[in-house]
């Protein structure tokens, strides 16, 4: 590296450390502060103002992250890490054909990214099972992160994950991007304000669960340059190669899954909810599992209820509003309800609701994470906390993770949720957190 370069990032890391410190400084940063963000490359940012980048896992749903973040100007991806030469190759190609990215280095072990001084900020998208592991390395190797969700496949990571990050200081953002899409927060803040009433009942979307322990047959282990299926598995534990893990289908694996795929869905709908009922800093004590839902009961007496889907991409039947897309949520109070979905409408139960829906609010579709991407960002100048910071992914995840033990146990349980330890049932703990590989 040469000395201008050294330079370069150490005056860049100065920027990144300093920005935004003053007293008063707000929460959420306006675009200007960042540079025109959006505008894309044209718009230009002295280099010393940048975020170096790396990207740990770059499988679909970190591509289509990435693919939010590179047009931020502030924003240059400089590294990115996958077991597979396949999707190291597609990165290749992704990345040449952005302009304006400049150098980026390929590797396979993401602990090389790690060891790299220029990386400021790393963007984990892997499968759930590495989510926790390498969110807690970046930290540790003082990197900032943005961590797909479920950022850990157990309620014991899903601490340590807190834990580390208020230690090292470093910002934390969960891909929990719902939080920052205006419908969700317009639902959410009218909720907030008793427009509907005192809230009685939180609805949150999920897949029908599932718990899969058997394996897929095996298949010859290839090149470790091609695929590194040691690595793959990181701390899950071992079991023979098959091509169809690699490729997408250890979903539902418990081994490689979390909370019985409650949270590809819940993590995201009961956060919304949590924060609808203004209980970030806890979570539901009661936890109960029925034919086609989870009620989960608050201190205050709200009821959050993990509402089984059987067709989560198709028709919702008479309890859901199809046309509101994925990932809806319903909040009721004694007054009336909201349902909205990533569509970005939203439904009123009752006329007076409907008029103070603002039409604007459906301008973002539910699946875009542009501005979550610059909320991390903006909290990487400012090291102010982000929507989605260490303690309310905590929270939302431990919620989502008793409710999955409740029906993968079948009773009923209770938890103390400031311990987040179970009351008298000394299964329900030994559940909290799974052995780990030795995988290094």
């Amino acid at each position: 590296m040469s000395m201008q370069d050294q330079s370069s990032i150490g005056d860049r890391r100065s920027f990144l450390k300093t920005a935004g410190v003053a007293l008063g400084a707000p929460m959420i940063v306006p675009r200007h502060v960042l540079g025109n963000l959006g505008r894309g490359p044209s718009a230009a940012v002295p280099p010393s103002e940048q975020i170096h980048l790396g990207v740990i896992g770059i499988g679909p749903r970190a591509t289509y992250d990435l693919q939010a973040m590179l047009p931020l100007p502030e924003v240059r991806c400089v590294a990115v890490a996958d077991v597979q030469a396949k999707r190291r190759d597609a990165a290749r190609t992704l990345l040449n054909n952005h302009p304006g990215q400049g150098r980026c280095e390929f590797v396979r072990d993401f602990r090389s990214l790690l060891d790299r001084s220029e990386v400021d900020a790393v963007l984990i998208g892997t499968g759930d099972r590495w989510h926790a592991r390498a969110a807690i390395l970046a930290a540790e190797a003082g990197k900032d992160v943005y961590c797909e969700k479920p950022c850990g496949i157990t309620m014991q990571l899903c601490e340590e994950i807190a834990q580390v990050f208020e230690r090292t200081g470093r910002v934390f953002q969960a891909g929990t991007q719902r939080r920052s899409v205006p419908n969700f927060q317009q639902a959410v803040r009218m909720a907030q304000e008793g427009r509907l009433g005192r809230l009685e009942s939180l609805y949150a979307s999920i897949y029908i669960p599932t718990l899969e322990n058997n394996w897929l047959p095996g298949q010859p282990t290839p090149p470790v340059n091609e695929v590194d299926w040691n690595l793959w598995l990181g701390p899950a534990p071992w079991r023979p190669y098959n091509e169809q893990y690699v490729q997408g289908g250890w979903r539902g694996y418990y081994d490689f899954d979390s909370g019985a795929r409650l949270l590809d869905w819940g993590a995201h709908t009961g956060d919304l909810c949590q924060w609808a009922n203004q209980s970030d800093g806890t979570m539901p004590k009661t936890y109960e599992p029925t034919k086609d839902a989870i009620v989960c009961t608050y201190e205050n007496g709200v009821k959050l209820i993990f509402d089984f889907i059987a067709d989560p991409f198709g028709d919702r039947g008479p309890k859901w509003i199809s046309r509101l897309g994925t990932c809806p949520i319903r909040l009721v109070g004694s007054e009336g309800s909201l349902e909205t979905g990533d569509s970005g409408e939203t439904v009123a139960s009752n006329d007076a609701l409907q008029g103070l829906l603002s039409p604007a609010a459906a301008r973002v579709k539910g699946l875009d994470v542009t501005e979550h991407a610059m909320d991390f960002f903006a909290a990487i100048k400012t090291r102010k906390p982000t929507a989605a910071n260490p303690a309310v992914m905590r929270n939302s995840h431990l919620t989502c993770h008793a409710a999955a033990l409740a029906w993968i146990l079948q009773r009923k349980l209770e938890i103390n949720p400031q311990t987040f330890r179970f009351v008298n049932d000394d299964e329900a703990n030994s559940l909290r957190q799974r052995a780990e590989r030795q995988w290094a």
